[in-house]
C-alpha cells in the first residue's frame, strides 16, 4: 500500500495547482474525488459560488468525501489544501514532475500539503482494508486557496455547513511540521496593506516631487528599528514549534510602486507605493493591539514628516487557536 500511496502523491504533485491565480483546481479535485469514490466514500464537489475569485477561467472547486456505512457520530474530518505557492527559481528538478529520490518525494506542494492529503486518505483506507470497524464517521476534504486565506476553500465549506460545531466533532489538518509532531494550534494572522502617497514630478527634477517609494522605505525602516525588537521580546506560552516561531513576527509579502517593471519606462517620481504585510501574532496579544502598533508607527512618521501621507487597509485576520491537549481525539 505504501507504493500505491506514493504513486497517488506523485499524481497530485504533478498537477500544477499554482495560487495565484488558482490553476488546475478542478483537475486536482476530481483526482482526489475519484480516489475517494474508489475507497467507498460518497463524494461531493463544492464550488465557491458567489465569490469573486471563483471564475470560469479559474474555478474554485473543493471536494468532500464521507466514508459510507459508518456511524454518524463522533465525526472526524480530515482536511488538506491542494493549492500551492509559485515554484520560484532555484530548483534542481522539475517542481511538478513528482520525482522520488533517496526515499523522498520532491516537488512544489509535496510537503505543503499534497502528501498530507495522500496520507490521510490511505491511512483510513488501510483500516478499511483490514476490516477494522470504525466507531464513528470519517470525512476527507481537499480544499483550495489556503495559501491566500482559504476563503474559497475551508472557510467556504464551514460557511455552508460542511464542517460545523453541530456536526463535526474532530478535525485533523494534515499540514506538515516534520514527521513525528502533532500540533495543537497556531498563531494568529493579520494581513494589512499600506499605501504611501507622494507627488509625481519629472525624473530629472525629483526635488519637485515626493517619492512614495521613499516614504515606504521610511516606514519599513521604522518597522525594523522599532517594531521588530519589540516582537522578538515577546514569547507565547503555547508549545509552538520550531522555538523561533514562539515569537510574533512580520513579513513583507509584496511591494510595488511607480511604473510597472516590464516594458518601457518614463522618467517620473513615484506618486504611489503599495505593500502588503503579514503579521503573525500570539494568543497573548490583544487583537486590537496588533493593527494599533502599526498605525502608531505610521502616525509617528507623519508627525515628524509633513510630506508623509498614507492609507492603511485591513485585509485578513485569522485568530490564534489552541486545542485542548486532553482532547478525546488525542487520547
Amino acid at each position: 500500500m505504501v507504493a500505491e500511496m506514493v504513486a497517488f502523491a506523485k499524481e497530485l504533485v504533478a498537477i500544477p495547482t499554482v495560487n495565484p491565480p488558482g490553476e488546475h483546481y478542478r483537475t486536482c479535485a476530481e483526482l482526489i474525488g475519484a480516489r475517494l469514490a474508489e475507497f467507498d466514500y460518497d463524494v461531493a464537489y463544492v464550488s465557491a459560488e458567489g465569490l469573486a475569485e471563483h471564475t470560469d477561467r479559474y474555478p474554485r472547486v473543493n471536494v468532500v468525501g464521507e466514508l459510507r456505512n459508518s456511524p454518524a457520530r463522533p465525526r472526524l474530518h480530515f482536511n488538506g489544501h491542494f493549492d500551492v505557492v509559485p515554484a520560484g527559481d532555484g530548483w534542481t528538478v522539475d517542481p511538478f514532475a513528482g520525482i522520488v529520490r533517496d526515499g523522498k518525494l520532491f516537488g512544489r506542494g509535496a510537503t505543503d500539503q499534497k502528501a498530507g492529503i495522500a496520507a490521510s486518505i490511505y491511512a483510513i483506507e488501510a483500516i478499511r482494508r483490514a476490516d477494522v470497524r470504525l466507531c464513528g464517521a470519517v470525512e476527507q476534504s481537499g480544499t483550495v486557496d489556503e495559501e491566500s486565506g482559504g476563503f474559497a476553500g475551508m472557510a467556504y465549506l464551514a460557511g455552508h455547513g460542511y464542517v460545523s460545531r453541530d456536526r463535526t466533532d474532530f478535525v485533523i489538518i494534515t499540514e506538515p511540521l516534520n514527521v513525528d509532531r502533532v500540533c495543537l494550534g497556531h498563531r494568529g494572522v493579520y494581513w494589512f496593506e499600506v499605501e504611501t502617497l507622494g507627488r509625481i514630478a519629472y525624473g530629472s527634477m525629483p526635488f519637485l516631487g515626493i517619492s512614495a517609494i521613499g516614504k515606504m522605505a521610511d516606514f519599513i525602516s521604522s518597522l525594523e528599528r522599532e517594531l521588530q525588537p519589540a516582537l522578538s521580546a515577546r514569547t507565547t506560552s503555547m508549545p509552538v514549534e520550531p522555538p523561533a516561531a514562539r515569537h510574533p513576527c512580520i513579513n513583507i509579502n509584496s511591494i510595488s510602486g511607480g511604473q510597472p517593471g516590464a516594458g518601457f519606462q518614463t522618467p517620473c517620481v513615484a506618486d504611489r507605493c503599495e505593500a502588503i504585510f503579514d503579521r503573525r501574532f500570539l494568543i497573548e496579544e490583544p487583537l486590537d493591539r496588533v493593527p494599533g502598533e502599526i498605525r502608531a508607527i505610521l502616525d509617528a512618521i507623519a508627525a515628524r514628516d509633513p510630506d508623509f501621507r498614507y492609507e492603511m487597509k485591513d485585509l485578513m485576520t485569522v485568530h490564534p487557536v489552541q486545542t485542548d491537549a486532553k482532547s478525546r481525539l488525542g487520547l
